[in-house]
């Protein structure tokens, strides 16, 4: 395993690091999650990902319980504030209250003192910026967080940001957490570019489009059992299982045995290529799953399959 900076920060992450998101406190049982944890402990993956809203609190829980075992300086862990945890009107968004709540009972459920990165899930265009950026700055400053980031903001929403942290003398964005992969690359336009301005690194989520760059689903086959797609209301993986994207995957998978490399670790690869990326957060039903995304840190793709990669996608 390969580790690198957390945007221009000090602290060093695994280029591959393992969330929690539809699985873990989900569909996938409790024995299954500890042990995956366990195999991406052992191999090296130093960065553990949860949310306080990832099975309203069952994730974090059992992300706390699989981590409790080993030394809590040896890994870094990463929750979120946001999305609503109950049905009263301040029980969702980035309010002050709700910030400093929701952190408290997040670190109550992952059995810790602090997480090293709290993101806030969406941006709040109910709350001022910089009221939600004096909760963090408090935070941090109280020693239960050590570093922020953001998940899905605009370009415009994390420029103004680091204005608003910068002219109040306020603990800064370090990190945004954007869906990226070889069939969702938004992030390209915008988003790294500002972030490579401020120093702002990306940890990226969905970096195998749901499942769908793993190849285990064919165009005209049925979906596999037990898979992500399987699952009540994911059956075309947030739009990304469709025929145009299984064709890419097709032609992907002959540049991946070009490469003597899986087609799991080609997607991987290329995420990685871009040196604005700290991490691609994988999801892992089974541990043996994790010794095949591993593999992906450390390659490095030619120019010419680069381009033959550009050219499908």
């Amino acid at each position: 395993m390969e580790y690198r900076r957390l945007g221009k920060t000090g602290l060093k992450v695994s280029e591959i690091s393992l969330g929690s998101w539809l699985t873990y406190g989900g569909y996938v049982e409790e024995n299954k999650a500890t042990a995956s944890i366990d195999k991406a402990y052992d191999l090296g993956i130093n960065f553990f990902d949860t949310a306080n809203v990832y099975e309203s609190g069952e994730a974090e829980i059992v992300v706390g319980k699989a981590l409790k075992k080993y030394q809590r300086d040896s890994y870094v862990l990463a929750t979120k504030v946001f999305w609503p945890m109950g049905d009263g009107p301040n029980d969702k968004g980035l309010s002050r209250k709700h910030v400093m709540e929701q952190c408290h009972a997040s670190l109550k459920r992952l059995g810790t003192d602090y997480v090293d990165i709290y993101y806030c899930h969406r941006f709040d265009p109910e709350t001022p910026l910089d009221e939600t950026l004096r909760a963090l700055d408090d935070l941090i400053r109280q020693g239960k967080v050590l570093y922020i980031g953001v998940s899905e903001w605009t370009a415009e929403q994390i420029s103004e940001a680091v204005h608003i942290a910068d002219k109040k003398l306020l603990d800064r964005i370090v990190v945004n957490q954007p869906q990226y992969s070889m069939l969702q690359r938004y992030i390209e336009k915008e988003i790294i570019p500002v972030s490579e301005k401020h120093g702002i690194g990306q940890v990226v989520f969905s970096p195998l489009a749901q499942g769908v760059l793993t190849g285990k689903y064919k165009k005209g086959s049925a979906i596999p059992r037990g898979s992500r797609a399987s699952q009540k209301n994911l059956n075309t993986l947030f739009g990304l299982l469709n025929d145009e994207n299984l064709e890419r995957v097709e032609r992907l998978t002959e540049i991946a045995t070009d490469n003597n490399i899986s087609l799991i670790q080609l997607s991987l690869a290329w995420i990685l290529r871009q040196n604005n990326v700290s991490s691609a957060l994988v999801g892992a039903s089974r541990p043996e799953q994790l010794e095949e995304n591993v593999k992906a840190s450390g390659v490095r793709l030619s120019e010419e399959t680069l381009s033959r990669i550009e050219d499908i996608l």
